[in-house]
């Protein structure tokens, strides 16, 4: 019996990297997922129906089920339209996984207008988008009196909570907001039913890659593995804990988990550090005084 036998997943970005690697654990442990994933490049340009097709192709033959979907997340009828996929292919939907993501770099003197929206329109409104429209029916489930036991985990990103990196103030900034934005999420739904959690993961995958420094490192520890030794930057390594976030009993809501190799770490948001007070008000040379 698998741990998430009888679940339905949306699992966006699904077609190769982290997101193919929960596809293929999801379905092994039961789950029925519908694999989203545009096909573009890592900038976001183009479409491909290959990759997430290639994924179901390689679900469907280990005997399990899949559909592949191709729309663009960061558009709200995409969106709108996947949730309505899963319930109509598969009866139901219980489990949405925003992994969806590309990559614009630049500096911020010299970013394009069009590169930050394009990173803030896939990352932030993709994951808003499929997660209010699966809101929208997990609600109605709710009112009608089938309560679901529903699970969001969404994808956040050391970049946007422990390790600002310059050179992303798009996907920094985006990621950031998904972590408050899951926050969010497991205050409000929790009525309905619905947990959401996320995961700020650390992994070998075409976007980290093609990321100055990072890329290089993982590319040389890759080639350094002796044949069966634990590779602790493959992708694999991170489904396991989202699969846990997805099943019917996880109590876990509200949480924000790092996640690399054999370590998973809970994080922790915004927190005093030091205090200063007046009796009065404020006057400018106190504060520098005090607050150097």
């Amino acid at each position: 019996m698998g741990a998430l036998d009888g679940r339905v997943a949306v699992i966006t970005g699904a077609g190769r990297g982290i997101g193919r690697e929960h596809a293929l654990l999801f379905a092994s442990e039961g789950a029925a997922v519908v694999v989203n994933d545009l096909g573009g490049s890592n900038s976001g340009d183009g479409a491909d129906a290959g990759p997430a097709q290639e994924v179901v192709d390689e679900i469907v033959a280990a005997g399990g089920r899949a559909v592949a979907d191709t729309g663009n997340i960061a558009t709200w009828a995409s969106a709108e339209a996947l949730v309505a996929r899963a319930v109509s292919e598969f009866g139901r939907l219980d489990v949405v996984v925003n992994n969806a993501g590309i990559l614009r770099d630049g500096f911020i003197p010299t970013l394009a207008e069009s590169d930050w929206d394009a990173v803030v329109a896939v990352h932030l409104k993709g994951h808003f988008a499929v997660m209010r429209h699966a809101a929208e029916y997990w609600k109605a489930e709710s009112k009608a009196g089938r309560q679901p036991r529903a699970a969001i985990v969404n994808t956040a990103s050391a970049s946007g909570v422990t390790m600002p990196n310059a050179g992303q103030a798009n996907y920094g900034a985006a990621k950031a907001a998904i972590a408050a934005l899951t926050q969010v999420a497991a205050d409000e739904l929790d009525r309905y039913g619905v947990r959401a959690n996320a995961i700020a993961p650390i992994a070998r995958t075409r976007l980290t890659l093609a990321t100055p420094g990072m890329g290089a490192m993982m590319a040389a520890e890759a080639a350094e593995l002796d044949e069966g030794a634990f590779d602790s930057f493959s992708p694999a390594n991170i489904s396991p804990l989202v699969a846990y976030l997805a099943t019917a009993d996880c109590p876990i809501t509200g949480k924000v988990f790092a996640v690399q190799g054999g370590a998973i770490d809970e994080l922790g948001g915004w927190h005093d550090v030091k205090t200063i007070e007046t009796d009065g008000a404020w006057r400018i040379d106190d504060i520098a005084a005090r607050l150097p």
